[in-house]
């Protein structure tokens, strides 16, 4: 089968969507497919892995990516124009799918859906644009929002099949009106031979990490607070890797209120993460409440590889807490709730067997669950290119 992909970050960018992008071609071409990926030129984060995947790699001349809008703007506008030119191009496609780097790029895929006969799936990282209304981007009843929902729904319900990231961003793309039978969950994942269980350094501290992009769709208030609180406790350290447009506020917050017990770090190369994720006891995830179901946070699936319990500050509805609670892998406050979020980590340092049995949890409900080979069956089943697992990857995922 001939496959065109379509995301403007790919390999080698360290982007969540681009590794996500680049495990499924990956995967498609290493069961026979011919998988053909037209993406961008610029980058958005460091460098994620230095193996090129075994597919066509068309870059577009799109202007660099940036974070002012007008910056952005251009940078999105320049790579839809290219991503089209070389759609209408390329040998034609069976099977097109479209990511949501840059929003309403599924317009695209409708596009060479409408004059290639391709089918074409939407994966949707973002829900568009529920999620700049949501950040306050755009008020709900601007003319922008409106436009850009009419065009995202219309490019949707065209598609052949819409793929959400959790049963919470299912029920906002059902809002908006799409029909359930078009709507496929197909969760992510994370790599078990890449972040594999290894045994925690020796720490007097209980050691909280965050690991990843720290984004406006994040909520920090409430971690922040209990720092503040937690300040002359040291038997916790707080650590977090990464970056985004939050950290920065969040590193002056830390030095005006001089928390001497929290501490950052670079972003990390994925073949890196096994041993970072190996430094901390709890990894943190968190999603702002008004941002359910628009963003799915994914970094659970990273901390479930490593073995780590989680605490999740976010809403009960969101993928996180489900998961949490269907494998008992970890714990759910609400936002705002600082004393509810102060009280566990009181608990969990005087009990700390309840982290280690959270984290044994999390490791196996992911190796049945969540390893990349899994979730990829999963995902090739919903866009009808699926092959079987192959047992000799779990069986060495279960290993780690």
């Amino acid at each position: 089968m001939k496959i065109l992909l379509l995301n403007q970050f790919f390999w080698p960018d360290g982007a969540a969507t681009s590794q996500l992008l680049t495990d499924l071609a990956i995967h498609l071409e290493e069961h026979g497919h011919a998988v053909t990926v037209i993406c961008g030129s610029s980058s958005y984060a460091d460098a994620g892995s230095s193996q090129a995947p075994r597919v066509r790699i068309i870059r577009t001349l799109n202007l660099s990516f940036g974070h002012g809008v007008v910056h952005r703007l251009l940078s999105y506008l320049t790579f839809y124009a290219g991503a089209l030119w070389h759609g209408f191009r390329v040998p034609r496609p069976d099977l097109v799918v479209t990511l949501t780097t840059p929003p309403l790029l599924s317009l695209a895929g409708t596009l060479l859906k409408t004059f290639r006969a391709a089918r074409h799936f939407s994966w949707e990282m973002d829900v568009y644009p529920d999620v700049a209304v949501d950040l306050n981007v755009f008020r709900s009843t601007s003319w922008s929002s409106r436009l850009t929902g009419f065009l995202a729904d219309y490019a949707r319900g065209k598609a052949d099949g819409i793929i959400a990231l959790g049963e919470c961003m299912r029920g906002r793309l059902m809002a908006r009106g799409m029909p359930p039978e078009k709507i496929h969950v197909a969760e992510n994942w994370a790599d078990g031979n890449v972040i594999r269980s290894e045994p925690t350094a020796n720490s007097r501290c209980l050691t909280v990490l965050y690991s990843g992009n720290l984004g406006l769709p994040h909520d920090v208030d409430t971690i922040s607070a209990a720092m503040d609180q937690l300040k002359e406790d040291d038997r916790f350290h707080f650590l977090f890797i990464g970056a985004g447009p939050r950290r920065k506020s969040l590193e002056q917050f830390c030095q005006s209120k001089k928390l001497s017990h929290v501490s950052f770090a670079p972003h990390l190369k994925r073949d890196q993460l096994s041993q970072s994720l190996a430094s901390a006891h709890i990894g943190l995830v968190t999603q702002r409440t008004e941002c359910l179901g628009s963003v799915v946070p994914s970094k659970i699936y990273g901390l479930m590889a490593a073995g780590r319990s989680v605490l999740f500050i976010g809403p009960r509805q969101a993928t996180p807490s489900l998961i949490i609670e269907r494998y008992q892998c970890g714990w759910q406050v609400d936002c705002g709730d600082t004393v509810g979020v102060v009280s566990l980590l009181h608990k969990l340092a005087v009990e700390p067997q309840l982290v280690r049995q959270a984290g044994l949890r999390a490791r196996q409900a992911f190796v049945e669950h969540y390893d990349l080979p899994i979730r990829l069956s999963r995902l090739c089943d919903v866009l009808g290119v699926s092959r079987q697992t192959p047992p000799e990857r779990a069986q060495q995922a279960a290993a780690g």
